[in-house]
């Protein structure tokens, strides 16, 4: 008889001894070792050699001097070699710190002084980035993985073919519980400088219950097909733990990710379940429109959206050309994965649906009292997915934990019928004539106009000190933006919200910032209107 969690923050159903490597990826191997695990790219590669692989990444980090509660920054491409230096360094009782690989050497910088990892496991296109960072910790071993020598500019690196080369694959689970670190996500940036959640290994299992079962009701001859990449919270979800648990499988993408490739990725491998975030269904939809490409997602049973609301325009505009509604759902790296959510057939077009099943959502005004339907407040959400720390910031671990509740920082509005509307993250929401205006509102408006390809709105400032409502966008092939596409597009907006929300200015840009997770980055905007 297996012992059950005796910690307070997971459900009593959950093992007490937990270790995620055994859980997603020996179990079921066991259970069927020649089946598919990844379909691509660049190979296809079964549950068994995904296994072993792990069991050799976890004995070549022991062999490093690796032990439990040491960080391993991996710095890898969506890749059977990410997932198994993710797993073989959870399944040692150490904790794997995916970062981003597309990343600049400042940004390493930060994830090395933060994280103090004792090594880290680089793909080759990021060593040029990630080396001159790692003077921040010369000590640290590094592991290159890559097809041939790799350029390691004068910096001591082990070639992962041979790091790996005498290792065994065979490797016992260490004896962790479902309540110690596992690993540590770092949030994408949207608003300033990423920190580092830290997750349990009990958490990938919540989450894979309760968003993946409870809400997907994923199955083994499933194929999952996540455009965001494995070190994002969304796409690790997507792409790794959750086709794993179902014995499913899944398609990696290695390079970076455009609409032409996604399309390319899913007329090959056809996928049953399709992952992206509102920018990439809105590129699709526009590649597909310039090129004149069909738009064939017939081998799709479910398309799911997160990472930002999704436009109500966009949804409309993919169930016109695919026949296939989109669910839109609010998580955060904090929480994991997904913790409202749209269902199959009870969509509402703008909203993310309703709390996922074995979570708690709600909505308070700034004395913490709970608001009535209809009126904006701040967004709570409780789950035993929650993150337990944020690593090294006690402070601010302090203020977003109220007791079981996270504090999102996100406004939301629950409707009559018990749908959330996410009004935008509490620092772009503004106050206009004493009024809050929610920027996603106003987006949305934008996105209706025929011209606009995208729109981000913030707050800016005038000679009086008072806030208006200023919109940047970005315009669709073949349109060129002039003062009286602005002044229509003003007039668009105005035909269908209350004069305080119109956008007083209309900028044009050639791409708004984002986040390589495709969230906007208001915060940029906001300064780049107030120098403006």
């Amino acid at each position: 008889m297996t012992a059950t969690s005796s910690d307070p923050c997971l459900p009593a159903d959950i093992p007490q001894q937990l270790n995620i490597a055994e859980y997603f990826l020996d179990a079921p191997a066991a259970r069927h070792p020649n089946k598919t695990a990844i379909v691509g790219e660049p190979h296809r590669v079964t549950y068994a050699d995904l296994s072993k692989l792990a069991n050799r990444v976890g004995n070549a980090l022991l062999d490093l001097g690796i032990s439990r509660g040491d960080r391993v920054l991996i710095v890898l491409l969506d890749s059977a070699e990410f997932i198994a230096s993710f797993f073989g360094a959870a399944k040692i009782g150490a904790v794997a710190v995916p970062v981003n690989p597309f990343a600049r050497s400042a940004d390493y910088i930060h994830y090395i002084e933060n994280s103090e990892p004792r090594a880290a496991i680089v793909h080759s296109e990021s060593l040029e980035a990630f080396l001159p960072a790692s003077g921040e910790r010369p000590e640290m071993p590094i592991v290159a993985v890559t097809e041939g020598q790799a350029e390691t500019h004068g910096v001591s690196c082990a070639i992962w073919n041979h790091w790996i080369a005498s290792t065994s694959d065979k490797l016992v689970p260490a004896e962790t519980s479902s309540a110690d670190p596992a690993f540590m996500l770092y949030t994408s940036g949207s608003g300033g400088t990423p920190k580092a959640a830290v997750h349990r290994h009990g958490n990938m299992l919540v989450a894979t219950r309760n968003y993946a079962q409870g809400v997907l009701g994923l199955r083994a001859n499933d194929v999952t097909f996540s455009t965001s990449k494995l070190f994002f919270a969304y796409g690790l979800g997507n792409g790794m733990y959750f086709p794993l648990a179902f014995g499913a499988s899944t398609v990696l993408n290695p390079k970076r990710t455009s609409a032409k490739h996604v399309m390319e990725l899913v007329s090959e491998y056809r996928p049953s379940i399709f992952f992206s975030v509102p920018t990439l269904y809105a590129a699709i939809l526009r590649e597909a429109e310039t090129t004149g490409q069909p738009l064939d997602f017939s081998p799709v049973r479910q398309c799911v959206s997160a990472g930002e609301t999704l436009p109500a325009e966009i949804f409309e505009r993919w169930k016109r050309t695919t026949g296939l509604e989109i669910l839109d759902g609010i998580g955060s790296t904090e929480m994991l994965h997904i913790f409202v959510s749209s269902r199959p057939g009870k969509c509402q077009p703008g909203s993310c649906g309703v709390p996922v099943p074995g979570y708690d959502a709600k909505i308070v005004d700034d004395a913490s009292s709970e608001v009535p339907a209809g009126e904006v407040g701040n967004f709570w959400v409780r789950g035993a997915s929650a993150f337990a720390e944020y690593w090294k910031i006690p402070e601010l671990t302090a203020r977003t934990k109220r007791g079981d509740w996270v504090i999102t920082g996100d406004k939301f509005l629950r409707d009559t019928d018990g749908y959330y509307h996410y009004c935008g993250r509490a620092d772009d929401m503004m106050k206009v004539a004493g009024m809050w205006v929610s920027p996603v509102e106003v987006e949305n408006a934008l996105l209706g106009h025929p011209h606009v390809a995208e729109a981000a709105v913030v707050g800016a400032t005038d000679a009086r000190g008072l806030t208006y409502a200023m919109a940047y966008v970005t315009l669709r092939a073949d349109c060129e933006g002039s003062e009286k596409l602005a002044e229509e597009i003003r007039s668009h907006v105005k035909a269908r919200l209350v004069s305080h929300k119109v956008p007083r200015e209309v900028r044009f840009c050639s791409e708004l910032p984002k986040t390589v997770t495709g969230k906007i980055q208001r915060f940029k905007l906001r300064a780049s209107s107030t120098q403006g």
